[in-house]
């Protein structure tokens, strides 16, 4: 199930992973079972990752069925939540040369899972839940991990790829249409309690490794080279690299829908 070049259109989210299912399913009967029970048998997207989120962060604090409530609630009550995850699967089906279609990041991939842990854990973070919110966020560190603070803000069409060992702090932001990669760190350089961390802009790629400390702003459509340690402002459309990190040149803009980690020629 294409994009459809003459209208313009492409199928929903949710259309396109059911399609996908009932494929994955048929050809290979051993994972039957578990397509069925986490996509084929729902109504909607909510209620299938509301599922699939609950039977893999449930615990003996908390069962699947009470965490599956949970999601629902915070997808009923904030409809624009799904309409994120829309964003966040196309950014990964579009940004991935690995992916082969939506069953992948919504079943396996624990960039996507851990994001959208924290998105239900940011909506009972912002209903004064903390507790809950800090147990969504212990429960996705320990499965996926990726340590995003449930204060943190970020946007949608968001990709984090591969994943392990990301860290996003309290007062980050994160823009729309961003790409982060393994390793990265949204970090403080103290103790200070109010921005202390990083402010990132839409369509920012973060390669392989690098560290973004302190509350600096990284502009939109800015590149941070693999390994970097960012500690100063980084301007839009430009690339940094190095430790410290200094800017190396500008960039088209689309890096981070590209996935274009090469530093730009002097």
């Amino acid at each position: 199930m294409e994009h459809n070049p003459d209208t313009g259109l492409r199928p929903t989210a949710w259309t396109r992973l059911r399609f996908e299912a009932e494929t994955a399913a048929a050809d290979e009967p051993v994972l039957s079972s578990y397509i069925h029970a986490s996509i084929l048998s729902h109504e909607s997207l909510a209620h299938a990752l509301s599922y699939h989120l609950a039977d893999t962060l449930s615990s003996s604090e908390i069962s699947g069925l009470h965490l599956r409530g949970i999601c629902l609630q915070a997808y009923e009550n904030t409809p624009s939540i799904i309409e994120s995850v829309e964003r966040d699967m196309y950014a990964v089906l579009e940004r991935d040369p690995a992916c082969r279609g939506f069953v992948q990041p919504f079943l396996y991939l624990k960039g996507f899972l851990a994001l959208q842990t924290y998105r239900v854990a940011h909506f009972f973070w912002k209903q004064g839940r903390e507790s809950l919110a800090f147990h969504f966020q212990s429960r996705a560190s320990e499965l996926f991990d990726v340590d995003i603070h449930p204060a943190a803000k970020i946007g949608s069409g968001v990709m984090l790829d591969h994943a392990c060992g990301i860290v996003i702090g309290e007062t980050s932001t994160v823009g729309d249409d961003c790409s982060i990669m393994q390793g990265v760190t949204l970090g403080g350089t103290g103790k200070e309690v109010v921005n202390r961390h990083p402010k990132i802009g839409n369509g920012v790629l973060i390669s392989v490794g690098a560290k973004v400390l302190g509350n600096i702003t990284v502009g939109d459509e800015a590149k941070i080279a693999a390994g970097s340690v960012v500690l100063r402002d980084v301007a839009e459309k430009t690339t940094v690299a190095g430790i410290p990190a200094k800017a190396v040149g500008k960039g088209s803009g689309d890096a981070a829908r590209n996935m274009d980690h090469a530093i730009p020629k002097a």
